[in-house]
């Protein structure tokens, strides 16, 4: 095996197991008498975990604020919130919901210290001015399984239209002081929420595994996670028994995975590709990583096959195939194909939409592709050129 040098950023200290969420209150106290709670609009404060949390913050005598999130954020919401809540001498942010809202908190606890406007330092379209904190202490609990937002130092936010974007203000500072992951959070998630997000956390998995960037230490980390997809996914998305219980902690386990992965080596022609979809077109976030993931594969494997088959991405796509399809014996070239043919399978049977579903026509691709070419696309196993990611959507436009 090859060890290359490689640098670790830091991690939040994480507590994961179910009820984990009780211990909330008294790490929160810890820092100081005043919260603000951030969650979604409804799945959380619909449930008794909701009183139980802001109860038991009262008995520790840390007073409360609360914000909701519904949807991506913007950054017209976290301007609005840090202008709300910095009057308050907030001492700890809590966020308990999805990526989205643990997203919108992260950028809050960075800036009500001093005020700031997110745009300051919002990625391509701010004043790209430099970040130095101080960010206040945040904790990060998500209620569903695929974003990994509670193990990154990036929250990302998108403003939709023809002129939209999606672009990411992110810095250690940002990262939660501790990630609570508690299994249990996740039984509110509707099927096709379980499948949208268990595909982007199998996506980050994946792309981070044939990264450019990957090293020992992270492809650990990143097969250990899909062999939790594996265990756990299709039993979550069933949502019936013991059998799902035991597939949510699976599944929250490998998204956590996903997240610390994604954070050290970036990703690849995926998420590359869902910063622009995102940006122009009313597409979830899981629903491009699971609609393109197989077409993205293909186009990968075939790109590196042709110009590069040295290349390290490779043999892994076939340890990956071997992996999901429980066929040890396979041949490389035969390993590859499989796992393109399980994902295609996979996404039909999520009943996952094409592209097309969201308005999106051939006529856009030139658009898409010339926007596509951020971050994570640099490290993509292999540098695609316009006409290969032109294919990837082709192969995901309309579904029969």
């Amino acid at each position: 095996m090859n060890f290359p040098a490689f640098s670790i950023s830091r991690l939040p200290r994480i507590l994961y197991g179910k009820g984990r969420i009780n211990e909330i209150p008294s790490i929160a106290a810890g820092y100081g008498d005043a919260a603000l709670l951030i969650t979604g609009q409804q799945s959380f404060r619909a449930t008794p975990r909701w009183n139980a949390l802001t109860q038991a913050l009262e008995a520790k005598g840390v007073s409360w604020h609360s914000l909701t999130v519904s949807g991506e954020p913007s950054p017209q919401l976290v301007d609005g919130a840090v202008a709300e809540f910095k009057p308050k001498n907030i001492k700890v942010v809590v966020a308990i919901g999805g990526g989205s809202v643990l997203d919108a908190a992260k950028a809050i606890a960075g800036l009500l210290p001093t005020g700031a406007s997110v745009m300051d330092y919002l990625e391509g379209v701010g004043k790209n001015l430099p970040y130095h904190g101080p960010s206040l202490p945040f904790i990060a609990a998500p209620t569903t399984a695929g974003t990994g937002s509670e193990a990154t130092k990036n929250a990302v936010f998108s403003e939709q239209g023809p002129e939209g974007f999606k672009k990411s203000f992110r810095d250690e500072c940002l990262i939660p002081e501790y990630a609570v992951i508690d299994p249990d959070l996740l039984d509110t998630c509707p099927p096709e929420l379980i499948a949208a997000d268990g595909m982007d956390a199998f996506t980050q998995l994946l792309e981070s595994y044939v990264s450019l960037k990957a090293n020992p230490f992270i492809d650990a980390l990143a097969w250990s996670g899909m062999q939790a997809v594996k265990q756990g996914f299709f039993a979550a998305y069933a949502g019936e028994g013991e059998a799902a219980s035991a597939g949510r902690c699976a599944m929250a386990y490998a998204s956590l995975l996903s997240g610390i992965t994604l954070a050290q080596v970036g990703l690849g022609s995926v998420h590359g590709l869902a910063s622009p979809l995102g940006a122009f077109y009313p597409i979830p976030h899981g629903v491009v990583c699971g609609t393109l993931v197989s077409a993205a594969t293909a186009v990968n494997i075939a790109a590196l096959e042709a110009r590069a088959p040295e290349s390290p991405a490779l043999p892994k796509y076939a340890q990956v195939g071997r992996l999901l399809s429980s066929q040890d014996g396979l041949s490389d070239a035969d390993a590859r194909s499989a796992l393109i043919q399980l994902l295609a399978d996979w996404s039909r049977e999520l009943k996952l939409p094409g592209l097309s579903a969201y308005g999106i026509d051939a006529a856009d691709f030139a658009k898409i592709v010339a926007n596509s070419r951020g971050s994570s696309m640099q490290t993509n196993p292999i540098v695609l050129t316009d006409a290969e990611i032109e294919r990837i959507l082709q192969l995901r436009l309309s579904i029969s």
